[in-house]
């Protein structure tokens, strides 16, 4: 059966912050607020975890997996920045999109589409996501808490305890979120293409 925290979205209690982080660091599987929704995520390097997410999920191998980042710098590691997607990127976060971006070696392979070495980044805009990375001190390995069959992602923690506590091993409550998905950009190309349309403004993009 999982735990579950109830964490303060503005004040995250650093005691909880810690435990959530201790949970993720020993393979554990946990469900977090961002500025979008409710998402999965567990250790970047964990493979039994993210088997775990795609079994919940029921997602198959072409699933391009997203890193939550606490900074640019942190992006640079695991993807292929320029000067110019650089400049788009630091005018666009923290904020409500996901970047699909061609990824660097540090990335495992099993997170990366199998045909077109990219990975999805993002630098969400949320006080207790951003505490557990800076814990945490790399990304978070992630995918929004969609369930099988559902369009929207779940929003409200006890209704996400009710369904997944035998599944996961943390559920945080930071209270509502949100139910829209992040905007989805493909920087992978010279002129950015949007592939989905979601919480962030896109009119830059177009």
């Amino acid at each position: 059966m999982s735990q579950f925290f109830q964490i303060h979205p503005d004040n995250p209690q650093q005691r909880l912050i810690k435990q959530a982080v201790e949970i993720i660091n020993k393979g554990g599987v946990v469900v977090y607020p961002t500025d979008c929704a409710y998402a999965l995520g567990c250790h970047i390097g964990d493979k039994k975890a993210v088997d775990r997410i795609r079994q919940i999920r029921r997602l198959d191998d072409k699933h391009n997996f997203t890193l939550v980042c606490n900074d640019l710098s942190e992006v640079s590691t695991y993807a292929k920045v320029d000067n110019s997607t650089y400049r788009i990127l630091k005018a666009h976060t923290p904020g409500a999109y996901t970047f699909i971006l061609n990824a660097t070696s540090e990335v495992p392979r099993r997170l990366l589409h199998p045909k077109r070495r990219t990975i999805g980044l993002r630098l969400p805009e949320h006080n207790i996501t951003q505490a557990l990375l800076d814990q945490l001190g790399e990304p978070l390995m992630s995918t929004s808490l969609i369930m099988p069959g559902d369009e929207i992602p779940m929003t409200d923690p006890y209704d996400i305890r009710a369904t997944l506590e035998h599944q996961v091993d943390l559920i945080i409550d930071g209270g509502y979120c949100g139910m829209e998905a992040t905007s989805v950009i493909n920087m992978t190309d010279e002129v950015p293409e949007v592939v989905r349309v979601g919480m962030g403004d896109v009119s830059d993009f177009q």
